[in-house]
């Protein structure tokens, strides 16, 4: 079965929590909890959206997606990162880096929801 989305998230509480609040609205989900695992599922799996942390293990969210940037098989590939770091320079980087969209935790379910539904194009939630 094709993965709608990929989560690269370590911290396990909020990782679960993705994971449940995705699937729940209709996607079929993988996760990996570190960098490095990030960059070989989106080869192997050819994910339709990545949701990233930027504090990841092994290399940085801004890394992979860096990396995920810089590949023309995944260039195109919709990427939300997902930080901690509501700090103006980390947004500022991941846009540079050619995040999609940016999301600061905590956040509000519905919005990463509705976020994964724009960026794949379908009918956003009420």
């Amino acid at each position: 079965m094709a993965v709608d989305v990929l989560i690269a998230e370590d911290e396990p509480s909020i990782l679960e929590s993705l994971d449940f609040i995705l699937r729940r609205a209709g996607w079929s989900i993988q996760s990996v909890t570190d960098g490095e695992a990030a960059l070989s599922a989106v080869r192997r799996l050819q994910p339709r959206i990545v949701v990233l942390d930027v504090m990841l293990p092994k290399r940085s969210g801004f890394e992979v997606l860096k990396q995920i940037r810089s590949d023309s098989a995944t260039r195109k590939l919709p990427v939300l990162v997902l930080t901690a770091k509501g700090q103006a320079q980390d947004r500022r980087t991941a846009e540079e880096l050619g995040a999609d969209s940016f999301i600061t935790k905590p956040y509000a379910n519905v919005d990463v929801v509705n976020e994964v539904r724009r960026l794949l194009g379908e009918e956003l939630a009420q």
